[in-house]
Formats: C-alpha cells, structure tokens, sequence
C-alpha cells in the first residue's frame, strides 16, 4: 500500500505532539517494518528542517532527516507538479502540491490529520486512525506506543 505522508503527521512524531502522536507512530512503524510504502512530498522534508531545527537544533533536525530518507520514498515536486497544483480546486497550495506528487509518485492515498483540506480529490484521504485501521495496526498500538525513530 502505497502511503503519502502529510507533514502534520510526520511531524507529531517527531515532535511527541499529543494527543496525535500514538497513531502517527503506528503509522511510521507500519512504514519501518514495510507492510505501508511511505512516501513524502519533498516539500515535506524542508518543512521539516525548518520546524526541528528550531524546536529541537540543527544538528537533531540533519538527523531526524537522513533517518526519514532510509524509511519513505520522496515524492518529486517539479514541474507538472506545481502545474497541476495551481489547476488544482484544492484551495490551500500546500496540499495542492502534496497531493499532485503523491498522485505522480503513484500513491493509493493520503494520511493527514485535515482529511476535509483535500477536496475535490480522487484518491483516498485517510485520518491516522483511519489508516491504522485499514491496515490492521491497531492492535499492536500498546506495542508501538514507545516507538522512536532508530539510530
């Protein structure tokens, strides 16, 4: 299942932000262990530089990144990206953007926590419980509940 992350969910993990932080890591475990192929819009990772670096450093911010890139596909912004992002009905061009690359980098669908900011679309949007889930990771959430990104 090919899954595109939006940045607010990856950002609950890495910085604990509760209460959305459980089932984003069960997600980002599912992604780990291979049974979800994550993928994330390369807009996502500056985001994220930009937003670490600042809560939690530089130096944490470089990591935190090079571990994402061993776990998720990048989904390319280029072009016809961008292109069909500004054609998009999608009011908020962020996520015009993220879903024009997850729907190029043939993702089956989206997980966001503003599941109501991706209309009109054609692929599924999930919340993080949703997708939980669909994918059957609900039941090892107690397992899951003390997952960290691996050094």
């Amino acid at each position: 299942m090919k899954i595109l992350f939006d940045t607010n969910v990856i950002l609950d993990v890495i910085l604990n932000r509760q209460p959305f932080a459980s089932n984003a890591i069960l997600l980002m475990a599912a992604v780990e262990e291979k049974r979800i192929q994550g993928f994330l819009c390369a807009t996502t990772l500056t985001t994220i530089d930009y937003l670490v670096s600042k809560a939690l450093g530089t130096a944490q911010s470089r990591a935190t990144l090079k571990k994402l890139l061993q776990l998720y596909e990048i989904a390319a912004v280029d072009y016809p990206v961008i292109q069909a992002a500004i054609e998009s009905e999608i009011k908020d061009f962020e996520d015009a953007v993220l879903y024009e690359a997850a729907k190029r980098a043939g993702a089956v669908g989206v997980v966001t926590r503003n599941k109501s900011d991706f209309t009109p679309v054609d692929l599924p949007i999930y919340l993080p419980d949703e997708l939980a889930a669909i994918a059957g990771l609900l039941q090892i959430h107690e397992e899951a509940a003390n997952y960290k990104l691996k050094s």
